[in-house]
């Protein structure tokens, strides 16, 4: 094994019910006078949002609000709250919503920094130069699932490919994050499902990638274990605050493993968003067995730890059976034919799913003809 790799360890948390008071204090600690919020239509108008901003008029920071994003946010999103943050004369970026406000608010952060197209900063280690520093950004999730709010990627849709690209800066890891549960009470039961099935797939597909990080693997086990606590509770009990508070930490978790990588959940996922409009947790949700099933010459040593770790009996057998109980328990579709995905779509789809980032860090090789074969799979409903 090579015993070598790069760890990074995010951002500054503050976690619990009723931490949202510290937002605008904290930047005002920076000196910050003028603040652009991007949100989305339905989280600006919820009952917490407006205490919010006069939380802000409070410490004496002019907030400007910018909720024109897109449930899977466009490029267009990103420069219409470049000239927002411009006209208001901006000083940072305070994302609070889902994963979709978190990455445009991020992404804006980044837009203010260069003249360059976004996509120069798809997915690399080696992002170009930035004309001037990315100002600070401050991220409020307002779901339990992409852990955006602790990376430093972003995926924004680029409209003319119809692909989901995946933005990368070190300087994008927001500042400060709060992970207020009672954010979260109005989360409809579908979307916190969903959600929830990304934070799993994050930390299941980290888990499973070679990379020795364990660090990461340890997180992704302790990730998978409150998920396995707590999704349903949160899910069925909407206003427990435990539930709640646990599922926002194994998000913030299940990002904070996945600088390690993702793999073909992600990989097949993407395309099957873009060209469908699915939401991608749901997704995610759908295929997770399907992927599973695939890469078990792979992982299913590292399953079963995982498995035991959880109280689960039979190791990856029965960690498998736990992910099609907990998708049933949540209505999660079986296919991906729910997702409206037809038979002739899926050369596209696979050929899509190859070209992915994650692609590379599956724990089994999966070339264009694997990710077809998966894909037949998920459509048919065949394990």
């Amino acid at each position: 094994m090579d015993l070598t790799g790069n760890w990074r360890i995010p951002t500054e948390v503050l976690a619990g019910p009723g931490r949202i008071t510290k937002l605008f204090s904290r930047a005002r600690d920076l000196g910050i006078r003028r603040a652009l919020v991007v949100t989305d239509p339905g989280v600006a108008a919820l009952p917490f949002f407006p205490a919010i901003l006069a939380a802000a008029e409070k410490h004496e920071i002019a907030a400007s609000v910018f909720k024109d994003v897109h449930p899977d946010p466009v490029e267009a999103d990103v420069f219409a709250g470049l000239a927002a943050y411009h006209a208001h004369e901006a000083e940072m970026v305070v994302a609070i919503g889902g994963g979709s406000a978190l990455d445009c608010g991020k992404s804006i952060a980044l837009a203010t920094a260069t003249t360059r197209p976004l996509w120069d900063f798809e997915i690399t280690l080696t992002p170009p130069p930035l004309d001037r520093p990315i100002p600070p950004i401050f991220a409020v999730p307002t779901t339990a699932g992409t852990g955006s709010e602790v990376g430093r990627a972003t995926v924004i849709t680029n409209t003319e490919l119809g692909r989901k690209i995946i933005l990368l800066h070190a300087s994008m890891q927001p500042k400060l994050v709060i992970l207020d549960p009672e954010l979260t009470f109005g989360l409809p039961a579908s979307l916190t499902a969903w959600t929830g099935m990304d934070a799993l797939a994050h930390n299941l597909e980290a888990y499973c990638v070679k990379t020795w990080n364990p660090m990461c693997d340890g997180i992704a086990i302790e990730g998978m274990r409150l998920i396995k606590n707590s999704l349903i509770t949160a899910t069925t009990e909407p206003r427990n605050v435990e539930a709640r508070g646990k599922m926002l930490a194994a998000a913030a978790m299940g990002a904070t493993a996945f600088q390690k990588g993702l793999g073909a959940i992600h990989s097949l996922s993407h395309p099957i968003g873009a060209k469908f409009h699915a939401h991608h947790g749901l997704t995610n949700a759908v295929l997770m067995p399907y992927v599973l099933a695939y890469n078990r010459p792979a992982i299913e040593d590292g399953i079963a730890t995982v498995a035991q770790s959880l109280g689960l009996p039979n190791g990856f057998d029965g960690f498998m059976q736990w992910v099609l109980d907990l998708r049933a328990a949540l209505k999660v579709p079986h296919t991906i034919a729910a997702l409206n995905v037809t038979e002739d779509s899926l050369d596209h789809l696979a050929a899509e799913a190859f070209l992915d980032p994650n692609t590379p860090d599956n724990p089994r090789p999966a070339d264009e003809a694997a990710m077809k074969q998966m894909l037949e799979a998920a459509l048919e409903g065949k394990l």
